[in-house]
């Protein structure tokens, strides 16, 4: 029973760490994508082009 236990532990903290990776993931894509947008905005905007 203790290896069972032992062994869900080590899967469920890999699990949340792996979850974490994924989430930090997400929010730095969207940041990214964030900033190339406004940096194309202001480039057509600064070039008078559609």
């Amino acid at each position: 029973m203790a290896a069972f236990i032992g062994s869900f532990l080590q899967y469920t903290i890999e699990m949340v760490i792996l979850a974490a990776i994924a989430v930090a993931g997400v929010f730095t894509g969207r940041k990214l994508r964030k900033n190339k947008d406004a940096k194309s905005a202001t480039v057509r905007i600064g070039t008078g082009r559609k």
